[in-house]
Parts: C-alpha cells; sequence; structure tokens
C-alpha cells in the first residue's frame, strides 16, 4: 500500500510541475520544476523510496529509449547520419576518456574506472530538456533532427561504455581486445534482438487480427510489452538490452507501415504512449528532486572522501566538470565542421559556413537528462566482496549536479545565441507531400467508383449510391485540383484551404459544445455525447486543432 501512495505522489507531482511550467512567465525547461517540486516533497514528507538500481533501469529506460527510436525522423536520420554517428560515438570515446582522466585528476579520491563510468553517464544528451528550453526561441529543425538522432544512439553507447567502466572497477582489470569483443556482441546481439522481437510480435499480431479481428486494448499493450521483451531478453543472452529497446522502436516504426491496425488504435495508442513518456520523464526528475536533499545532506561526508572540508568545494566540482564537458563538445563540433568543410573543397563543392553562435549552441544544446540519472543510479551498491562502491555517493551529486547546471545553464544562453540567427534554407518536403495528397486522392477516387458501382448494381434505387459518390469524389476532385496548380493560383489556393480550415476548425467547436450543451441538459446519453464528442475530436486533431 505505501508503495502505491508513493506512485501517486509522484503521479501528482509531474502533474502539478506541468502545470506551473505554464503558468510562469519565464520559460525553464519542465526538468526543472519537476526536481524543485521532488525536493518540495522531500522537505514535507519521507517517502523514504529507495531506489533499486536494476529494477529502475528496467521501469524507466526500455520505454523511454523505444519510444525515442520509435518516432525519431528517418529521413533527417539517415540524411545527417554521418555527422550523428560523429556525435554518437566518437564524441562519446572522446567525453569519456577527456572528461574521464579530468575527473581523475579533478578528485583523485575517486578511481579512475569510477570515473570513467561517470564520465559515460555523463556523455548521453537529453533533446526533450533543449527543446522544451527552445520553445520560445525554436531550434532550427535540422539541428534539432541532429540532436535527436545523437541523443538517441549516444544512449546506447553512453551506457554500454558506463558498464565496461563498472565492470573494469569491481574486477580491476581491463582488457582492450576483450572489450572490443564483447562491444561487437553487445551490439550485434542487442540490435538483432529488438529487431527479431518486434518484426515477430508485429507479424503475429497481424495474422491474428486478419483472423479473428482487432482488439485496441490488447494491441495497445502489445506494443507497451515489446520494449520489456527486447530488454530482458537481449540481457538473459549478455547482450546490450539499450541497443535491444533502441533497435525495437526503429524497427515498430518501420513494421506500423504495413498500415494493418486500426485507426482507432493508432489514435488510442499514440495517446498512451505520450502518457507513459511524459509520466516516466516526470517521475524521473521528481524522483532526483526527492532524493536531493538526503544526498546534499550527506554533503560533508562525500566532501571528505575527496579530501576536502568545505561543501563549497562539490559546486567547484560541478561547475568544471560542465565547462570540461561543453569545451570538449565544442572543440569536436568545431574540429568536425572543419573537416566537412576541407572534404568538401577538396571535391569542389562550396558549403555555407555555419555561424559560430550555432556551432556554440551545438556545445551547449548537449543537455543532461533523463538517461544519465537513471544510468547514475543504477551505480553498484557493494563491489563483489561486499564492501561499499567506492565514491558512489559523490558520482551521484556530481551527475544531479551536471543536470541542473547544464539545464539552467542552456536555458539562460541559448535562446540569446538562436535569435535572429541566420541559417542555411531548409530543404522543403511540400513537393513531395503535394504529390502524396493528390497520389492519395486518386486512389480514393478509383475506390470509390469502384464499390459505388459494386453496391449499387441491379438495385432499384442504385441512382441513390451514384449520388453519393459522386458527392464525396469531387471533395477529393477539388483537392487534386488544389494540389495541381502552380505559382500565385497555388498560394491563392493554400489560403483558401487555411481560410476553410478555420472556418471548419469554428464549426466542430460550435458542435462540441452544442453536444455538451445537449448532455447537460440530459437531453442525449453520456455514452451518446462521448461517442459524438470523439468523432468531433478526431476530424479536429486531423484538422491540426486542439482541443
Amino acid at each position: 500500500m505505501e508503495a502505491v501512495a508513493i506512485a501517486l505522489v509522484l503521479l501528482l507531482a509531474v502533474v502539478i510541475s506541468g502545470v506551473l511550467s505554464r503558468m510562469s512567465p519565464i520559460s525553464l525547461p519542465l526538468p526543472l520544476y519537476q526536481i524543485a517540486l521532488g525536493a518540495c516533497v522531500a522537505s514535507v514528507a519521507d517517502l523514504g523510496v529507495e531506489l533499486q538500481p536494476d529494477l529502475f533501469f528496467l521501469l524507466f529506460l526500455p520505454p523511454l529509449l523505444f519510444l525515442d527510436g520509435w518516432r525519431i525522423p528517418k529521413e533527417g536520420l539517415f540524411r545527417d547520419k554521418g555527422t550523428i554517428l560523429e556525435l554518437a560515438l566518437g564524441l562519446v570515446v572522446f567525453t569519456v576518456v577527456g572528461v574521464g582522466f579530468f575527473i581523475n585528476w579533478l578528485i583523485p579520491a575517486m578511481p579512475l574506472a569510477v570515473a570513467f563510468a561517470l564520465a559515460a553517464i555523463l556523455s548521453p544528451t537529453d533533446p526533450i530538456a533543449v527543446s522544451a528550453i527552445a520553445k520560445r526561441v525554436p531550434i532550427p529543425k535540422r539541428l534539432m533532427h541532429i540532436l535527436e538522432g545523437e541523443s538517441l544512439l549516444n544512449d546506447a553507447s553512453g551506457l554500454v561504455c558506463m558498464r565496461f567502466a563498472v565492470a573494469t572497477a569491481l574486477t580491476g582489470t581491463f582488457s582492450l581486445p576483450s572489450a572490443f569483443a564483447t562491444f561487437l556482441w553487445l551490439a550485434i546481439g542487442g540490435i538483432a534482438i529488438g529487431t527479431a522481437v518486434t518484426w515477430g510480435t508485429t507479424k503475429a499480431k497481424n495474422w491474428l487480427s486478419k483472423r479473428f479481428g482487432e482488439d485496441s486494448g490488447s494491441q495497445i499493450l502489445v506494443s507497451l510489452l515489446i520494449p520489456f521483451a527486447s530488454y530482458l531478453l537481449a540481457e538473459h543472452f549478455h547482450c546490450s538490452g539499450i541497443l535491444a529497446a533502441v533497435a525495437a522502436g526503429i524497427t515498430m516504426s518501420y513494421a506500423e507501415q504495413s498500415g494493418q491496425a486500426l485507426a482507432v488504435t493508432r489514435v488510442r495508442r499514440s495517446a498512451v504512449w505520450d502518457t507513459v513518456h511524459f509520466a516516466a520523464n516526470g517521475i524521473i526528475f521528481v524522483l532526483l528532486g526527492e532524493q536531493l536533499p538526503q544526498i546534499v545532506a550527506g554533503a560533508a561526508r562525500v566532501v571528505q572522501e575527496t579530501g576536502h572540508h568545505d561543501p563549497a568545494w562539490l559546486f567547484v566540482y560541478i561547475v568544471a566538470i560542465n565547462l570540461a564537458l561543453a569545451a570538449l563538445r565544442l572543440l569536436w563540433a568545431w574540429t568536425s565542421l572543419r573537416f566537412v568543410l576541407f572534404k568538401a573543397a577538396r571535391q569542389g563543392r562550396t558549403l555555407e559556413t555555419p555561424s559560430w553562435r550555432l556551432v556554440v549552441a551545438t556545445s551547449l544544446a548537449g543537455v543532461r537528462g533523463t538517461i544519465t540519472l537513471a544510468g547514475v543510479l543504477t551505480l553498484p551498491l557493494t563491489m563483489n566482496d561486499g564492501s561499499p562502491f567506492p565514491a558512489r555517493d559523490l558520482a551521484i551529486l556530481l551527475a544531479a549536479g551536471v543536470i541542473i547546471v547544464s539545464l539552467v545553464a542552456a536555458s539562460v544562453a541559448l535562446p540569446h545565441l538562436l535569435k535572429n540567427i541566420k541559417l542555411p534554407p531548409e530543404p522543403s518536403n511540400q513537393e513531395a507531400e503535394d504529390g502524396a495528397r493528390t497520389a492519395a486522392a486518386e486512389a480514393a477516387i478509383k475506390a470509390i467508383e469502384q464499390a459505388q458501382h459494386e453496391m449499387g448494381e441491379g438495385r432499384a434505387d442504385a441512382d441513390l449510391y451514384i449520388d453519393a459518390g459522386a458527392r464525396i469524389m469531387e471533395l477529393y476532385r477539388q483537392r487534386i485540383d488544389g494540389r495541381a496548380k502552380t505559382g500565385d493560383e497555388r498560394e491563392l489556393a493554400r489560403r483558401i484551404d487555411d481560410i476553410e480550415r478555420k472556418l471548419r476548425l469554428a464549426g466542430l467547436h460550435a458542435e462540441r459544445d452544442e453536444i455538451y450543451r445537449k448532455a447537460r441538459a440530459r437531453k442525449i446519453s453520456d455514452v451518446a455525447a462521448r461517442k459524438l464528442v470523439r468523432e468531433v475530436d478526431l476530424l479536429e486533431a486531423r484538422l491540426g486543432g486542439s482541443t
């Protein structure tokens, strides 16, 4: 019963944090509100949450990584694959080595293997926090896609590096050939298992649905179980459960293109996953806030581990580590840009040099967040001989401090760096989108003509089917005519579409208000009201309106 009450309190804190974020006149990242609320909860109520590393890792990471892989824009991922791989793999190793040695030099009391583990934990970035920071000054789409792709892959690479560092700390030995072979097994096995689980589950689900019908609830539940199944199966075979969850998510994005799921299943599934994502991310940061007073209370003991007595040294360490992370990221981004420009010049191509502000923004956008926190909390409690894991509390405190400082620094600096910045033009997908809409409308007209013929054939009221089909096909022909225009005519057609959209939204709002009025007056049942409102909501969602 106590565990249920704690879970409810944490969820309530997540809800309140969202309200506070929207009410605040200052644009601060949502995680900062969640951390603050968690600290407030800890100050008024001793929840006594004891975080078990393995359980914490299993509960939160698989669904978050799976959803990242599922929803990341694949076009941007493959278009900028070179840059993304440089950041997600090269920069991670660069960070682990550079920051690991720096932490060990800064804090000699922290063993080198633990310093490398902490550096590996700090290497993954969190694009969700960045998008929350930049909601008033939007981040360029291409940069956001690069940050999302980097985050998706460096989650896996950073946590795998952490796994090696922790194993070295526990055993006291490290072999590069053995580590490389293990890494290949972890990576290839994890990716293969994640892909196989999603592909096999989707095929079985589609086969059952085709023969016995589809139940939306069970379909949604299956999608929730896939990341956990992938993770646990990979871990069972000593592969990377992290990479398995990521691969499962990427495979899911392609598997669902079969379009066999019912529309209502897709709508409900999207809403469920949005809720899971918001709740899981929020709970992690609220838990950080809830644990923070306890961590800070032990600051005196933790400082003694470093050979000092003044707790202010902890803040010095946190700022120094943040500066080291930002400096290495800036150096990597600048060097990578120089290399790209040099290679283009060798090939006779001329590329527009990005503004220095964009390079600095790329460095500051490396905000640490959910994965860093989840990873550091999974550090072992004890060594193999039962003794306490060295500097564990210090590593957790430093990681928590780096998360908070990086969030604050980015929220202050990014809006100024990105304001009125001149960027190379983004490639437009409007032509492809218009072509797809036209092709879809033509396919719809053919299907309606065939269905109209089959339904009305041999019937006395066949003219009713002809009239109904003609009205529907006219709507599709208008869409095709609008997309076929060029120049000023196309712009005029788009303006008309926008006006029509706003008028239809106004009509839908009035429909919904009237349905609710009749429901309140008991002129229709609540069941009928829910059905009618859902129909209006789906139409409004299709038009891009807000309910």
